[in-house]
């Protein structure tokens, strides 16, 4: 009999049952499978392709116009113009070390240390934001946007993207006022972000003045586009529209900034101003809005805030009269014969002394061995308070000093505003120093002693003062004793001209001054200006009358001989100031002016402050009955501000002031 098989047996015929219907399910499940596909594939291929891409739905930046900067009459400062930067993204960057970075060195130029940023950045980004393009040259010059529109076929990544770069019209002059701007910082990028903000790498922001200060409402707020890309970041248009209606977020531009300043004042106080360094304030003594400021030497900010070279920041870092510092405020200085409005009030104050009050000047003062000297060798004699100031008689002052000391004359200082910060807030800025007893007791070898407040008496000795504390100064005087808050800004507006803020006058204090007292100080202004033998007779004015005190205050002791501005050298030299205000009977503006280095109150400072003087009240008449201008202007300089014709040659190292037993002149 033959042996059964197993196709034959029970089990046999399930084994076969069992694989028919494996077969079976596998041939279903690849049908299905194809179905799938199918349906993939060609029905709704589209939809999967776009989201295949989703990954790279780029969001790309649609930056808000930055707000302008005008002058009081609407005259456009700064504005933004066009200008292009290149940028790369990670993500998006093939062989980009291989080739992308050396194609993009070669076409930029960039240097080995350029080059090696641009790497360490990308290595960077890719590990913590790869879709975060990188700025790697802003401002393309018109020859270097050719060389790349030419290649962006073969730079994976990079792209050339308009971008608006901030435009400084006025160049070098409010160059403190307005700032700059450059690119944010990563602590920067990390602190501003946490507290809302949405900067990006490559981002400018404001540094200094009104840039700085106003960062946030100049700013605005971007707005993102989204759009699809490849792996490569170049745009799929036809996918872009499967992104929807809400894919466009626009942006909202920043606040306009209106300044207190009128350019063509502005442009009078450059032009008059003779000096290689220095600073001229006028303010409205009524509100404490700044109409004109000059610190001279100033920078490009639109070097600043462009490509500027390692080389071109040296030399501003090396300039011997440091071009950064903004002199109107954040430098302070011996105010000299100017000072001696302060030391009056406090001589009247004290009631030992009275605008009647005479002294004898036989040309100095002795005290314990030692004689202060006034500026008149020969003396002038008998003298009052009123005669004192019009002739700027130095040993009246000391005789206030050495009967009243240091500490009266201190504490009216203080009263005045000076020793503390003004809060302008928008430029930085120093206190200054009003010294006191105490302050000698703590600073001073061998602690305080009576010829100190002789040496105040006069600003000179520890006596420090910024222009715009002095101008402040005069400003309360003329209005009757009321110290206001300096400042430059009238109201931000937004895109339409409406007004978001408008800007009031901001009274720190009144100051308690004996009208009797003020009225006798105000008188002999008047007579220094406006009677002969005053130090500022000689530049009056033939129709406006002007309150005003020079001053001509030592950096260096005097020697035995005295000797000319020319016969000295640069750091040296007298600073020549004048502080006034007018009309003299209704007080509307105070001018300041420090000639530094510049030699005599009288004869290099006062011009200045008149011609200032003058273009006011010539402007005044002027839009009485002329239309106003049409805002909105671009600012074209009428003329170009007066520039030395060869700066005075100045050492490298300013020699040390010895101001202790210094004496002002007048």
């Amino acid at each position: 009999m033959a042996p059964p098989t197993l196709g034959n047996t029970p089990p046999g015929r399930e084994l076969k049952r069992r694989f028919l219907f494996l077969g079976l399910a596998m041939v279903g499940g690849m049908v299905l499978l194809a179905m799938q596909l199918y349906r993939l594939q060609l029905i709704r291929g589209e939809e999967y392709a776009a989201k295949s891409v989703a990954n790279f739905v780029k969001e790309v930046r649609l930056r808000a116009d930055r707000g302008v900067i005008k002058d009081v009459r609407g005259t456009i400062l700064v504005d933004s113009r066009p200008s292009f930067d290149v940028f790369l993204t990670p993500a998006f960057c093939t062989n980009c070390f291989e080739q992308v970075i050396p194609r993009l060195a070669g076409l930029l130029a960039l240097e080995a240390e350029q080059r090696q940023k641009v790497e360490d950045q990308v290595r960077a980004a890719r590990r913590s934001a790869p879709f975060q393009p990188l700025s790697i040259r802003v401002d393309l010059t018109r020859d270097e946007l050719d060389r790349l529109n030419a290649r962006l076929d073969i730079l994976d990544g990079v792209e050339v993207v308009p971008v608006p770069h901030r435009n400084y019209r006025a160049g070098t002059v409010l160059s403190h006022v307005l700032g700059y701007m450059n690119e944010i910082n990563q602590d920067e990028l990390e602190r501003l972000n946490a507290d809302g903000a949405r900067y990006a790498l490559g981002d400018y922001i404001g540094r200094r003045g009104l840039e700085r200060y106003f960062e946030s409402r100049l700013r605005g707020v971007d707005g993102v586009r989204k759009q699809v890309v490849n792996a490569r970041g170049q745009t799929i248009e036809e996918l872009n529209d499967m992104l929807g209606e809400n894919s466009v977020l626009p942006p909202q531009a920043g606040g306009n900034v209106v300044l207190s300043l009128d350019m063509r004042l502005q442009e009078a106080a450059e032009q008059a101003f003779p000096g290689v360094a220095g600073a001229v304030v006028a303010i409205d003594v009524n509100t404490g809005f700044i109409r004109a400021l000059v610190s001279r030497p100033g920078f490009d900010p639109n070097l600043l805030t462009g490509r500027i070279t390692p080389a071109q920041m040296a030399a501003l870092a090396k300039d011997p009269l440091q071009p950064m510092i903004n002199r109107v405020a954040a430098n302070h200085y011996s105010p000299g014969s100017t000072f001696k409005v302060v030391s009056a009030l406090a001589a009247y104050k004290s009631g030992l002394f009275r605008p009647e009050t005479v002294v004898n000047c036989p040309g100095g003062y002795t005290l314990g061995g030692h004689t202060w000297r006034c500026h008149k060798d020969s003396g002038h004699g008998p003298v009052n308070g009123l005669l004192a100031m019009q002739y700027s008689c130095n040993t009246w002052f000391y005789k206030v000093a050495d009967t009243l000391g240091l500490d009266p004359i201190a504490d009216m200082g203080k009263a005045l505003g000076l020793g503390s910060p003004t809060g302008i807030g928008v430029l930085a800025e120093v206190p200054g120093i009003m010294p006191s007893t105490a302050y000698h007791d703590r600073l001073s070898p061998g602690g305080y002693s009576k010829g100190m407040a002789l040496n105040s008496s006069v600003g000179q000795g520890d006596d420090n003062v910024t222009p715009l504390q002095l101008a402040l100064v005069y400003a309360s005087l003329a209005n009757g004793g009321t110290l206001y808050k300096p400042q430059l800004v009238q109201r931000i507006e937004d895109l339409d001209g409406r007004v978001i803020e408008a800007f009031q006058p901001q009274v720190v204090r009144k100051v308690d001054i004996n009208p009797a007292h003020l009225k006798a100080v105000v008188e002999a202004l008047m007579a220094v200006v406006n009677e002969p033998g005053g130090t500022a007779y000689r530049q009056r004015l033939p129709d406006i009358k002007v309150a005003g005190k020079t001053g001509t205050a030592q950096v260096v002791t005097l020697g035995a001989v005295r000797l000319k501005t020319h016969q000295m050298e640069f750091f040296s030299r007298h600073h020549a100031w004048l502080a006034s205000f007018a009309p003299a009977e209704a007080p509307e503006i105070a001018v300041v002016v420090l000639n530094e280095h510049g030699g005599l109150g009288g004869l290099d400072a006062a011009p200045t402050g008149m011609a200032v003087i003058q273009k006011y009240f010539d402007l005044k008449a002027q839009d009485a009955v002329s239309p106003p201008p049409r805002a909105n202007q671009p600012y074209t300089p009428g003329q170009a501000p007066a520039l030395v014709q060869e700066r005075a040659p100045v050492s490298q190292t300013p020699v040390a002031p010895d101001l202790r037993e210094a004496s002002a002149i007048h």
